[in-house]
């Protein structure tokens, strides 16, 4: 599963050995990894690719702040969910809430604050244009169906 729909965008997952710690759960540094395949796909659905903005813009993301709350353990072979939203959109920043859910049930709450930088020289900058109204298309979808809570608006 990779689809964008209402202002969200869905990643399936599955859970292998490499995924687990001695205790046999998901070691908790590989939710960060799941939320970047997440971040990254939601972009390519867009049209937005990490790489094409170095390519085209010489602008990257680079995660500012990451609050994450580990509410239960994914095992192996569990297949999960990443679900991304856009909450907020600067001039140079994105914030993001980003959920792992396995069924009905959510493992890990992240909120994540993006910044935009110059990819040469790592200073912040402001999101492209067509980058900044894809993500304004997304948040916009989330808010009209109901999914995102608005802020600043």
């Amino acid at each position: 599963m990779n689809a964008l729909h209402h202002g969200t965008h869905r990643l399936g997952l599955r859970i292998y050995f490499e995924d687990t710690d001695a205790g046999g759960i998901v070691y908790h540094a590989n939710y960060l990894r799941y939320a970047e395949r997440g971040r990254s796909e939601a972009l390519r659905a867009l049209g937005a690719p990490h790489a094409e903005m170095i390519a085209t813009h010489g602008r990257m993301f680079v995660v500012r702040r990451a609050d994450i709350d580990y509410e239960r353990p994914a095992r192996l072979d569990d297949a999960l969910i990443v679900v991304t939203r856009i909450i907020t959109i600067t001039a140079a920043t994105v914030t993001l809430d980003q959920t792992i859910w396995r069924d009905n049930l959510a493992l890990v709450r992240i909120t994540l604050v993006l910044a935009c930088v110059d990819a040469a020289s790592g200073r912040a900058a402001r999101l492209p244009a067509p980058m900044r109204t894809a993500l304004e298309r997304m948040r916009m979808d989330g808010i009209a169906d109901g999914r995102v809570a608005v802020e600043g608006t």
